[in-house]
């Protein structure tokens, strides 16, 4: 900013005014390209007006310029927060109002999307899809506590911690009932714990394995071979249910492979056929005639 174009004086010599054509000598003038002119002319007709007030800047005033546009010293402060802006950094805005540089940076920074007030230079913020939050302000939307710089999940327009989000929507283990947060397993459409879904004798997880489910218990084939499956009553082995044989013949207490249910003398397999038990033993319908 700087002073106007003129020149303000008392005459001394015989000079009348340019406009009104008062005589000047003796009086206060006003000299602006190369006219003379009194202090009441030069109000109504030379002076700047002031792009605040609207009013013209008088002789008697002190006048501010910038890019064409006039102030009176008086009317040049920040339009938000009125410190006086002369000698100090300021910025014009939009319809020809100055910022102090305090107030432009306040305006022009983000809006904290918790307390709606701006995130200036120097706070701390979270950041997440082009939204921001003070640290302070990013809270659980369950437990409304500050959630800040660490994990969340979210939901919608909503923020979880870590804590609220397991118990609010984690699926819940069938065997420990506590939330699964991350892996898991499924089973007859129920969620586990990868390290709850293990075999009920070695406790060695099951995931991915084969495995035989009896009753509520679930058992590795080595285990269940060993401590569950009975004996075939033939070739004395576990009858697993895996592989070859896994149909399972039962008759009294005893049970057979069905490729190891077959007659003691002609060795015909008896599986789903007529047969007849004579001392202890199988036999075709046929073989014990010849007994």
């Amino acid at each position: 900013a700087g002073p106007g174009s003129y020149t303000v004086g008392t005459m001394s010599e015989r000079f009348d005014c340019h406009y009104c054509r008062d005589p000047l000598q003796g009086k206060k003038y006003v000299q602006k390209e190369g006219r003379h002119c009194c202090v009441k002319c030069f109000e109504k007709f030379c002076a700047n007006t002031c792009i605040e007030c609207k009013k013209p800047i008088g002789a008697d005033s002190k006048e501010l310029h910038f890019k064409n546009r006039y102030w009176h010293d008086n009317c040049f402060r920040c339009v938000k927060c009125y410190t006086s802006l002369v000698n100090e950094p300021f910025m014009l805005r939009e319809n020809n109002k100055v910022w102090c540089s305090n107030c432009t940076a306040t305006e022009d920074a983000p809006r904290c999307k918790g307390c709606f007030k701006p995130i200036i230079a120097g706070d701390q913020n979270v950041e997440y899809k082009k939204m921001v939050w003070h640290k302070d302000c990013f809270t659980c939307s369950q437990c409304k506590q500050v959630i800040g710089s660490g994990s969340f999940f979210p939901k919608g327009d909503d923020f979880y911690c870590v804590s609220c989000h397991e118990h609010k929507f984690a699926k819940t283990c069938a065997k420990c009932k506590n939330p699964i947060t991350s892996g898991g397993l499924t089973y007859q459409e129920q969620p586990w714990h990868s390290e709850c879904f293990i075999c009920s004798n070695c406790k060695k997880q099951l995931g991915g394995k084969r495995f035989t489910a009896v009753e509520d218990q679930f058992y590795c084939v080595d285990c269940y071979k060993e401590c569950v499956a009975k004996k075939c009553a033939g070739c004395k082995n576990p009858i697993t249910g895996f592989g070859r044989g896994t149909s399972v013949v039962n008759y009294e207490d005893e049970s057979w492979h069905d490729y190891c249910f077959k007659c003691t003398k002609c060795a015909r397999g008896l599986a789903n056929k007529r047969f007849v038990c004579h001392n202890g033993k199988i036999y075709c319908a046929e073989c014990p005639k010849r007994l």
